[in-house]
């Protein structure tokens, strides 16, 4: 068995399907893992790879033509997962998708096979995820006007969530920053949005954790205590829709419980 070992991105992923299909060795004699996760193999052999995007290119370019734009995006969801198998998880549904032929443009529908099924998951999973951080992610305003939001999310979900509020705050230059990641969405209010990864990253940790203490913030974190009628609280229910993981971010409980923010204001 040889192991294609890919770099954790969707790119380094994309190479790796290429260099493994490229190696002639048949399908069933390789395998892909993420570097940094996955456990040695007595009788495996170990291929690095190297990011190369023009490969990437071609493997999406190939999706794209030849299967779907449905099933790039879920191949490309999954790449962004957290699931250890998610390189392997593209690869097998990639096999399935162009060994189809003709067929192979309605893949998405046939989740009665198991690498089709795996990849549903996983693409769900993530698109879950980032439509809840639309919902629960908040922005504070630091120095020169630039809005800034720290998260924390299970997947890479930051480059999903960037064209969301690009659209919405156009001409607002912000910053959405994955602590769990260490990586940032950034857009100036013009041009590309662009992604920030690993070293990259350092200056925004200053700001990790610092809770917005502007007026409006305040003012939105006592509205939000005060309309709450204590007789219909169901804290069972609110945590079905507002997961505890998502709180320690959102303004509204960086504040606590306390009534007294209207006073101060």
């Amino acid at each position: 068995m040889v192991v294609f070992v890919c770099e954790d991105s969707p790119e380094g992923i994309f190479t790796g399907v290429y260099d493994a299909w490229n190696s002639r060795l048949g399908h069933e004699n390789v395998r892909l893992e993420v570097q940094g996760e996955y456990n040695y193999s007595l009788f495996s052999e170990y291929r690095e790879v190297a990011v190369d995007r023009l490969k990437a290119q071609k493997v999406v370019r190939s999706v794209r033509r030849s299967l779907s734009e449905l099933a790039y995006s879920w191949i490309y969801r999954t790449a962004l997962s957290e699931r250890e198998d998610r390189a392997e998880a593209v690869y097998r549904f990639l096999v399935c998708g162009f060994s189809a032929g003709a067929a192979g443009r309605r893949i998405t529908e046939n989740l009665q096979i198991p690498a089709v099924q795996t990849v549903f998951q996983i693409n769900r999973a993530v698109a879950n995820e980032a439509h809840l951080q639309t919902e629960f992610l908040r922005f504070a305003e630091y120095s020169d006007h630039v809005l800034f939001s720290e998260i924390g999310p299970k997947n890479r979900v930051t480059a999903l969530l960037m064209p969301y509020f690009t659209d919405r705050l156009p001409s607002e230059p912000f910053i959405i920053y994955d602590k769990n990641h260490q990586e940032a969405g950034v857009w100036t209010g013009k041009g590309r949005w662009y992604m920030m990864r690993g070293a990259e990253t350092e200056p925004l940790q200053a700001l990790s954790g610092r809770t917005d203490q502007s007026e409006y913030a305040a003012l939105w974190s006592a509205f939000f205590h005060q309309i709450g009628i204590k007789e219909r609280e169901n804290p069972a229910c609110q945590r079905m829709h507002l997961p505890l993981r998502y709180r320690k971010y959102m303004t509204e409980f960086q504040f606590g419980s306390n009534r007294s923010n209207l006073a101060k204001l």
